[in-house]
């Protein structure tokens, strides 16, 4: 028998077994992955209530969904007491302050987010958030301001909450807010 012959036959066979393998990774179904991806569980086990979401305070509206993309127009640090967090880095908020201003316009932009698809586990990922700052013109920590958002996302979204990100200064923000953040989801 030909060389080439009995090579390809040995060969051949060896694929077929290779594309027959009876042990294969098991995946769960889509009921266990939402099991395991629960973010109101986490947002339980961290504490956080979210609040109603605001009504847009112009012409605008707080999201608009676009195929599977969703697009969060800017918010910033709304208070349960109808105030905003307000003031400027570098001028009379601390980075720390910034970082808490942050964080609670995450909570916020979260209740917004609920409002908008009904369950929180149709987050496929955090595509991009977009940080601005009400800053003086020599600070320069945008990043560790809007670390507060980011840190929030990946805290209640785990890996899905790991995003592309711009963080920047701003002469002034609406009402003097510190902070007012956008963000895109990719949702189910």
């Amino acid at each position: 028998m030909n060389k080439k012959l009995i090579f390809g036959v040995l060969f051949f066979n060896l694929f077929l077994l290779s594309c027959s393998n009876p042990v294969q990774k098991e995946t769960p179904s889509n009921s266990e992955a939402k099991e395991v991806f629960n973010p109101d569980a986490r947002l339980k086990e961290l504490g956080i209530n979210l609040p109603s979401p605001a009504a847009p305070v112009a012409n605008f509206v707080n999201a608009v969904k676009v195929d599977n993309l969703l697009y969060l127009s800017g918010n910033g640090p709304l208070k349960s007491d109808g105030k905003f967090i307000t003031g400027k880095l570098g001028e009379n908020l601390t980075i720390e302050e910034g970082y808490e201003a942050a964080r609670l316009t995450g909570i916020n932009q979260i209740a917004i987010l609920k409002s908008a698809i009904g369950d929180l586990s149709k987050v496929k990922r955090i595509v991009k958030v977009l940080g601005m700052v009400n800053a003086s013109s020599d600070f320069n920590d945008h990043p560790k301001v809007i670390n507060g958002y980011s840190d929030l996302m990946v805290e209640v979204f785990g890996d899905r909450g790991k995003h592309a990100r711009a963080a920047v200064g701003m002469a002034s923000l609406p009402f003097n807010i510190a902070v007012e953040i956008e963000m895109i989801v990719e949702v189910e």
